[in-house]
């Protein structure tokens, strides 16, 4: 199986315009209804992060990818997953702090809530879809196999946009 990465996060978080940064698609993101397979990705509505009776949805899908990328916009003051979320989906974790670029962004504030959820395992990415910043860093990240290879990488590849906690 090729690697798959299932992206989730809150309402407007950014889901959509990353999955189409990352596959180079120039179209306008619009509201994801349901779950939308794209080749090696899996975009999720926000309902399913920000409402605790949709996580087995997000439980169910995440048998299918390989990678689970936690999204958190940097234009917004509170994280909706509970302190250590990753913990309880065996996928590779990737923290992913999206709209960069705003001039609305706390950056800091919001890899500070990744590592939260993440519990301080794994890589965090900093993006911005505009700009096509940290969209190269992910998609190396998920085509490797486990922890150790992200951490060997992001040490060996020095990049402003990624960082291993």
């Amino acid at each position: 199986m090729k690697n798959r990465a299932m992206l989730i996060g809150s309402i407007g978080a950014g889901k959509s315009t990353l999955t189409n940064a990352l596959l180079g698609r120039e179209v306008k993101a619009v509201k994801t209804q349901s779950l939308l397979y794209f080749d090696w990705i899996v975009d999720t509505p926000g309902e399913y992060s920000e409402n605790p009776f949709f996580y087995k949805n997000i439980m169910a899908t995440a048998l299918e990818v390989t990678h689970v990328l936690y999204l958190q916009d940097s234009t917004k003051k509170k994280m909706i997953f509970p302190h250590g979320f990753s913990t309880g989906i065996n996928k590779l974790p990737i923290g992913v702090v999206t709209k960069s670029d705003s001039d609305k962004a706390d950056i800091e504030l919001a890899v500070s809530l990744l590592k939260k959820v993440m519990v301080n395992r794994g890589p965090i990415v900093i993006t911005s879809s505009l700009k096509n910043e940290g969209i190269e860093e992910i998609k190396m990240l998920v085509g490797m196999n486990t922890i150790q290879e992200m951490k060997e990488y992001i040490d060996n590849h020095p990049s402003p946009y990624i960082f291993f906690e």
